[in-house]
């Protein structure tokens, strides 16, 4: 894939970029390694004032990088800011909390093991590589980025290839902010020249949000290598109402869970599993709200969904769609892309789903919802289980045994009761199953890719 912005609002190739060479790749890991060696004699004090002004400065930067955002991928403008501010938001988290988080842990007994004093502490591991998706091209770097900085590693970045102006803006933002040069920095390479960097003896671990294939590739390589992976591989999320639950209020979150950035997100509800008493009541609000969203020009502060980000994205997208259809899946509304350029889709609503469609098992990253009727509370566990994945979920339900029933019982990273999933640097985020292991943000995220080092003093 060539490394290119591509406006999706047109299939317009907006920018090609030239990739870095072998000895460029090689400048920039020696670079890293350097910044590391000087970050691990920093103050944790030090870090944050360099953290807290790259975060001011990309909130000077707003209007830029969100237009950046909208050009590369077709974020609507409002959501384009809100991940810039979003940003901002975590860095400054970890400006803040960071020294909390890795404090050293002292024994409260050491004589049960024969010590005077006996601690565990957090220390940093060295360079680490981030290989990340373009559809939060800020927001998935900075959430890696600021908790690494922060604990005093160094990071290299490999970015979609569609994405490239936010790669390059990455990597100079910390620098800018006080970093030293190279303690941040990103690597215009291409999919298959990753294997080579992780198994560099510099670079000790590495994380990825993409594609299943693509993590069961990187961390085959870092077990090779014995480096520690953190994998965010996506999901098919279930939004499960019941009964009790307020119905029209559940319907209308619905819809922006399912279309928040076109569709294109890991944590966005997917599988909407109802309660046959409330199905009907759901059904025909939700697609009505569904088909009334405005499909148009990101920019376009009245638009509700942009394009995909991706002719390939829109083409699989159509793919699984068609398939449902052709096995006799009901639209309810939406079901195929608009007649104009650009990588748009309707949004889109099938029920009467059955375990022969591909879209049952498979991710739909786009502005399509599969609606599924359940009988119980019992079918609509298994409903929301049946899958391979495991990243989030949501219940909507008044009552309190209920809802702790199904945080207790469903296959996922997180559940939100009575709202829909949303990432928050406060918050550990990952999943199970096939949506990976390991987690980010919070004090969780931090301590991934530190070494937890035990002291024994006699």
């Amino acid at each position: 894939m060539p490394i290119a912005t591509v406006d999706p609002t047109s299939g317009e190739t907006v920018q090609k970029f030239e990739p870095h060479d072998p000895s460029e790749v090689q400048r920039r890991l020696a670079r890293a390694q350097q910044a590391f060696e000087h970050l691990a004699t920093t103050s944790f004090a030090q870090r944050a004032g360099w953290l807290r002004a790259a975060a001011d400065l990309l909130e000077d930067d707003l209007a830029t990088a969100a237009d950046m955002l909208v050009t590369e991928m077709g974020k609507p403008i409002a959501q384009a800011e809100a991940e810039v501010r979003k940003c901002a938001k975590a860095m400054r988290f970890y400006a803040e909390h960071a020294e909390a988080f890795l404090a050293d842990e002292p024994l409260a007994a050491p004589e049960s093991v024969g010590a005077r004093r006996a601690s565990a502490g957090y220390r940093p591991l060295g360079v680490i590589l981030a290989v990340m998706p373009w559809n939060y091209p800020l927001w998935q770097v900075v959430r890696f980025a600021a908790p690494a900085l922060m604990a005093g590693n160094a990071g290299l970045l490999k970015h979609a290839s569609n994405v490239p102006r936010a790669a390059l803006y990455l990597d100079t933002l910390f620098e800018r902010g006080g970093f030293p040069a190279g303690a941040f920095s990103t690597l215009l390479i291409g999919a298959g020249d990753v294997d080579a960097v992780i198994r560099d003896p510099r670079v000790r671990a590495v994380t990825l949000t993409g594609s299943e294939p693509a993590g069961r590739a990187v961390a085959a390589t870092a077990g090779a290598v014995v480096k520690k992976t953190v994998l965010e591989l996506g999901g098919s999320d279930p939004f499960v109402v019941m009964p009790s639950a307020d119905v029209a209020k559940a319907a209308e979150v619905a819809v922006r869970a399912r279309v928040q950035n076109n569709g294109q997100s890991c944590i966005a509800a997917k599988r909407f599993i109802v309660h046959t008493d409330v199905y009907d009541e759901f059904a025909t609000v939700f697609a009505q709200r569904m088909s009334a969203l405005v499909v148009g020009d990101p920019r376009d502060r009245a638009t509700d969904v942009g394009p995909l980000a991706t002719e390939g994205t829109r083409r699989d997208l159509a793919e699984l769609v068609d398939d449902a259809v052709a096995r006799g899946a009901e639209v309810l509304t939406g079901g195929s892309a608009p007649d104009r350029p650009g990588w748009f889709y309707q949004p889109t609503v099938l029920a009467g789903l059955t375990p022969d469609m591909r879209i049952v098992t498979e991710e739909t990253f786009g502005p399509v919802a599969s609606l599924y009727r359940a009988t119980d509370r019992e079918d609509a566990l298994r409903i929301a289980n049946g899958t391979d994945f495991g990243l989030s979920s949501a219940v909507w339900t008044d009552d309190a045994e209920e809802a702790d029933w199904f945080v207790r019982h469903l296959d996922a990273g997180a559940v939100f009761v009575n709202g829909m999933t949303t990432s928050y640097p406060e918050l550990p985020f990952g999943g199970i199953k096939n949506s990976g292991y390991g987690r980010e943000l919070a004090a969780a995220g931090i301590r991934e890719f530190c070494n937890l080092k035990t002291a024994w003093r006699g």
